[in-house]
């Protein structure tokens, strides 16, 4: 015979007067949170109560209920309505519908309340821009729908906005196919079809930031010389049906190619075409992109390779570029300047030496199975292969070893547990002042006696140190290398390190920068001269000349250079004046190494200032470079128009924003870099 399953019953719901209710001290929430008391009381005003509240009766001292009733879920309704009481809004004796807990539950008090506050699931971004569309369409203004669920305006206007995106797009964010930044940057653009180009080329990069959503489908129009166009041909566009737009009165440089999309497409077609091809060289995964972040390879270790010897065909190949570039130079020594026809052949030559010298690394094939590589395209239209990087948990587990004093690096000899007890450890916890009685041959030394020896070496030590500047230099040298090569923390005798300063924030062009490119030539260059024994280092940067000797100390020095700005909170670590003095500091390095951010590649664009700027910097950077005539020529326009206009005007200018300009100053004066970390603040405030 089976046996019935036992119904649950609810607990009744009945109205019950304001005044027979009190606050149960079993509320869990004591902590301000949310929508305060007065905005709750305001919505209650307005569209009444929601919710029940969830009460018990209150009992006396002999078990009887005294018709008053506490609230132990509520808490904050129970508020709400009590300030509506005193405000005479609400009469004393109003009735408040409840859900009435019995005398004697089982379930605590406490129980209900955290239940009713752990179990609420906020409101889904997408349900929240459906219900804002719906009552918009229903005749409620913006300002009526912020004012009725407490919000600003603003935050009313960003999720109206999301009725500019595609519905495929919608429902892939639903599903948690994009994070609601990258879905919030395809509202930019009100073209369904051309957000959804953006996506599929976007959802098969590594690099998928709202910027590259945002400058994908702003971008109306590509010049001819782009990175992207000489990576793919334009006569591979062209045979693809994009159109271009020339210039018949003016030297255009080749055009600006008007289908965006169509080049983009091309552009990931090969990108993918050479992956696969990486692929089957035998890497364990291969990442797309059309570019990847500054700073993307950070969390990889990295595996070595060997240089591809040179075949005797490339041998001689090289030798006859060699001979013929000397021979050049050679003929021309006393000449001026080379004929056009020369430098181009020298310049010929320069490359395919560079090609020839830059060697291909062969990897063994037990690290690629573990390993993977990254391609992306280059600044320089060229396909960029980043090989030999391994995710930190794909990395083998390394053996367990002893230190020279016989310690276990994880379980280091406990002085409490050597005294006079059992074998095992346990016993006698007493510190003894000896060393206990040899049993099983010599045991390690006592951590408290190790410390006090290797206290006595490192005062001599210092001593030493300080008496001997090359010795000191290698050491400081050595120590900075290994941090920033092998990363091996804590496993230095002298207290000196570089904190790299990661850049997460950025513009697109950054990474294909000429600076980017030149750090990674540099930090490759040195990787390839480092040797491969990480033991043989020591040696290695004490037989350097001086000159490669500074070189590899600015070099390292280098990653924790940080003339960064940054707004920091009110009561964290490092304080808004110590960033002001930061970068009065980092003006002062600037004006001492000449910096030029021209001559460094960088320009104004849409994506890296124009676009990010009011209307009046715009033209206030076209005056500047080009003169009053130029600004009143696209003052009429909208921002983006006037933004891609300005981008066109000022190329190849020299313009810089103020936060970029380098201040020559005569002396190092206070006062002068005072003013030059102000106006980076002030710039960057608004």
């Amino acid at each position: 015979m089976a046996t019935a399953i036992p119904k649950i019953s609810l607990s009744s719901s009945r109205d019950i007067p304001f005044n027979k209710l009190v606050l149960s001290q079993s509320n869990v929430r004591r902590v301000k949170a949310g929508l305060s008391i007065e905005e709750l009381g305001r919505d209650i005003e307005r569209r009444g109560l929601l919710q029940s509240l969830n009460v018990r009766p209150v009992l006396d001292g002999e078990g009887a209920e005294t018709g008053t009733y506490e609230v132990p879920a509520g808490g904050r309704r129970f508020r709400a309505l009590e300030l509506l009481v005193k405000q005479k809004k609400l009469a004393k004796t109003a009735p408040v519908p409840c859900v009435v807990r019995e005398a004697g539950s089982a379930i605590l008090a406490e129980d209900d309340s955290l239940a009713e506050n752990v179990q609420r699931l906020a409101l889904h971004p997408l349900d929240q821009f459906r219900a804002f569309r719906d009552m918009l369409e229903k005749g409620m203004s913006e300002e009526e729908i912020a004012a009725a669920f407490f919000v600003t305006p603003a935050v009313v206007k960003q999720r109206l906005r999301l009725m500019t995106v595609s519905d495929k797009l919608l429902d892939i964010y639903e599903q948690d196919g994009m994070r609601l930044e990258q879905l919030m940057a395809f509202s930019i653009s009100d073209d369904h079809a051309r957000q959804e180009q953006v996506w599929e080329i976007v959802a098969q990069s590594h690099n998928r930031e709202p910027y590259v959503i945002r400058r994908m489908l702003t971008e109306k129009t590509v010049r001819a010389s782009d990175a992207r166009v000489r990576f793919v041909g334009l006569d591979t566009y062209l045979a693809a049906g994009g159109p271009i737009m020339r210039d018949l009165f003016e030297a255009d440089d080749g055009g600006w190619l008007q289908d965006p999309a169509i080049l983009d497409r091309l552009v990931m077609e090969k990108l993918h075409a050479a992956a696969e091809d990486i692929r089957a060289e035998g890497w364990k995964w291969v990442e797309t992109a059309l570019s990847f972040p500054w700073g993307h390879t950070r969390q990889f270790a990295e595996i070595d390779g060997t240089e591809v010897p040179l075949s005797d065909e490339e041998t001689v190949r090289l030798e006859a570029l060699r001979a013929e570039q000397e021979a050049i130079e050679a003929e021309y020594a006393q000449a001026d300047e080379y004929p056009d026809e020369v430098d181009a052949r020298l310049g010929e030559i320069e490359q395919a030496i560079l090609a020839l010298e830059e060697r291909p690394l062969a990897f063994d094939p037990a690290d690629m199975a573990r390993a993977g590589a990254f391609v992306s395209l280059a600044s320089d239209g060229t396909l960029q292969v980043e090989r030999g990087f391994v995710l930190p948990e794909d990395m083998p587990a390394e053996p367990e070893e002893t230190d020279e004093y016989g310690h276990h690096p994880h379980h280091r000899y406990d002085e409490d547990t050597a005294g006079d007890g059992d074998e095992d450890g346990v016993g006698d916890t007493t510190v003894p002042d000896v060393e206990p009685e040899e049993e099983d041959g010599i045991k390690p030394l006592p951590d408290r006696l190790l410390t006090e020896l290797t206290a006595w070496r490192t005062l001599a030590l210092r001593d030493a140190f300080a008496s001997n500047p090359h010795i000191a230099l290698t050491e400081f040298l050595h120590t900075l290398v290994r941090d920033v090569y092998w990363q091996t923390s804590g496993a230095d005798c002298l207290e000196a390190y570089v904190r790299e300063i990661p850049l997460p924030v950025h513009s697109p062009d950054m990474p294909g920068s000429l600076p980017a490119h030149a750090l990674r030539q540099r930090n490759e260059g040195w990787k390839h001269d480092l040797p491969e024994d990480e033991n043989a280092l020591w040696g290695w940067i004490d037989g350097l000349d001086d000159i490669s000797r500074m070189a590899l100390l600015a070099h390292c020095l280098s990653f924790g250079v940080n003339a960064l700005y940054e707004r920091m909170p009110s009561y964290g670590a490092v304080s808004q004046r110590s960033v002001t003095e930061r970068l009065k500091r980092a003006d002062r390095l600037a004006s001492a190494l000449s910096l030029d951010m021209v001559e460094a590649g960088w320009q104004p664009t849409v994506e890296n200032y124009l676009g990010r700027v009011t209307k009046a910097r715009i033209l206030q950077a076209v005056r500047e470079a080009r003169g009053d005539e130029a600004a009143d020529r696209i003052a009429h326009l909208k921002k983006p128009d006037m933004a891609r206009e300005a981008e066109q005007l000022l190329e190849g200018l020299g313009w810089l924003p103020e936060a970029l300009r380098t201040i020559e100053r005569p002396d190092d004066t206070s006062a002068d870099m005072a003013v030059a970390g102000e106006d980076v603040e002030a710039i960057a405030a608004e």
